[in-house]
């Protein structure tokens, strides 16, 4: 798993940002990758954890276990969370609009949208 995020998600961490500051029609959707991507690595980190007994670090340590083990590691849990819900949601938002712009014969044409 070190390897697809050293290899595969840091570059995509790039293009993510890339694409937020140029604001490109697939921001939202390599977002959602990403964040899925750190998600999994970090449900695996803790599963892999627990499955050895937590025989790493000290169990129940405030420093160790309580503040580096469970709270920072829980930030990769719920940032990442909530980036597929704002994905999701925007790709939704996008797909409605898309469908409903669609005429009768199933061309799609690109509507003028104004500034929100």
């Amino acid at each position: 798993m070190e390897n697809i995020t050293a290899f595969v998600e840091g570059p995509l961490a790039f293009v993510v940002v890339y694409a937020f500051v140029k604001q490109t029609s697939y921001r939202y959707v390599a977002q959602l990758v990403l964040s899925l991507g750190q998600l999994y690595g970090d449900v695996l980190y803790f599963a892999t954890e627990m499955y050895d007994g937590f025989t790493h670090g000290p169990v129940g340590h405030p420093l160790y276990f309580w503040f580096y083990f469970i709270f920072l590691n829980s930030l990769w849990i719920f940032i990442p969370f909530a980036c597929i819900v704002e994905s999701w949601r925007k790709i939704i938002v996008s797909q409605a609009t898309a469908d409903l712009t669609s005429d009768d014969k199933g061309k799609k044409y690109v509507p003028v949208l104004k500034d929100r």
